[in-house]
């Protein structure tokens, strides 16, 4: 008989194996451009609508709860009506809701409301260096709740990071002090929200897809802007009959915000977290040059310089933390490995009682 030459289907293995690599590192990138098109669509359109220069709508609430309204009617129609996402019945209590969802929709209603008005004073480029300030207020929250153990190395990158926003904060042309604490609240608020996910959802073996977290947070964020927006903006928009929506540019902006929602899940879910971190870093530097480009924003050499600085100081977190992703796997290798040697000793008296009980059984037979 022929045996099969063994070189071929060692080719042919590694072949496939390459051919599936090259798959998933396609699809990856795929979902990389895609999130990065959204964000960058979404990031922009919002400015234009709110910028006075521009559309001139200046107003911030109003907008994100076009956005809340329209998020929580596509994802009621996708749940309630053609049921094509299930909901975590049996994890959501009306307790959980109110003790985890609420608070979670009030801190993402805020961030929301502060992000979208620093629009209205700052650029999109200063915006963007001032969001480098987020693995800062991250692992600062973490740190003081307690979910994450402090070091000195990663506090180290954290400050160089906060010097470089500060250095290009310093060389902003257009510092506007309201817009900057606008989105340094925003940032902070929206620090606090990602760890008390992982506090009040994940902890409890709750994990929500995009559509199912937009079920149960855009109603709450809608509700908890509707207080500020009566008080605020419903007033002006009375005066100045503004209540007349242009359904083109409000429909599609809603559109690619929800869209921006489900690209997220699927950045996350089918590559990780850290990639769309490393994503969300090409996405600034591209956001800038657009706004340098295209929306004749003034981007400084001491802009550049200070994010530059922050820059290295996101990728060295980026690494750092990419390597403590690979030292847990191999941790959770080498202790799966032992816990399968040491299963395999304990079988092994069981195995011989097993042998000699059937060398008794036959003995007796004959």
């Amino acid at each position: 008989m022929r045996r099969p030459a063994m070189g071929g289907t060692v080719e042919t293995s590694a072949s496939n194996n390459a051919a599936a690599v090259y798959k998933k590192i396609i699809v990856s990138y795929t979902y990389v451009a895609v999130w990065i098109f959204l964000s960058f669509t979404v990031i922009v359109y919002n400015k234009y609508i709110l910028d006075r220069k521009m559309y001139n709508w200046p107003y911030p609430i109003s907008l994100t709860m076009i956005h809340m309204g329209f998020c929580s009617s596509i994802a009621f129609l996708l749940v309630r009506v053609f049921k094509l996402v299930e909901l975590p019945v049996n994890n959501m209590t009306r307790e959980l809701f109110l003790s985890s969802v609420v608070p979670i929709g009030a801190l993402y209603s805020l961030s929301l409301w502060l992000s979208n008005s620093a629009y209205i004073y700052l650029s999109v480029s200063f915006i963007q260096m001032l969001k480098a300030l987020m693995p800062v207020a991250v692992y600062s929250t973490a740190v003081l709740l307690k979910r994450d153990a402090f070091n000195s190395k990663t506090m180290t990158n954290m400050v160089a990071i906060s010097v470089g926003v500060a250095i290009a904060a310093y060389g902003e042309a257009r510092f506007n002090l309201s817009g900057v604490l606008l989105q340094l609240g925003a940032v902070v608020v929206e620090a606090i929200r990602l760890v008390m996910i992982q506090i009040l959802l994940n902890s409890k073996g709750i994990t929500l897809n995009p559509i199912s977290t937009l079920y149960y947070v855009a109603p709450c964020c809608f509700v908890f802007l509707s207080l500020p927006w009566l008080l605020v903006e419903y007033p002006v928009l009375r005066a100045t009959s503004s209540f007349k929506l242009d359904f083109l540019v409000f429909g599609t902006n809603s559109t690619a915000a929800f869209l921006l929602n489900l690209a997220v899940f699927l950045l996350v879910g089918k590559t990780s977290a850290l990639t769309m971190n490393v994503a969300g870093v090409v996405k600034d530097w591209l956001l800038i040059a657009f706004s340098w480009s295209v929306i004749m924003d003034m981007v400084t050499p001491v802009n550049l310089l200070g994010y530059a600085v922050a820059f290295v100081g996101v990728c060295f977190y980026n690494y750092a933390k990419l390597q403590t992703l690979k030292a847990k796997e191999a941790q959770k290798l080498q202790q799966s490995a032992i816990d399968e040697e040491v299963g395999l000793v304990k079988q092994k008296p069981e195995r011989r009682e097993e042998i000699l009980a059937s060398s008794q059984k036959d003995d007796t037979e004959s």
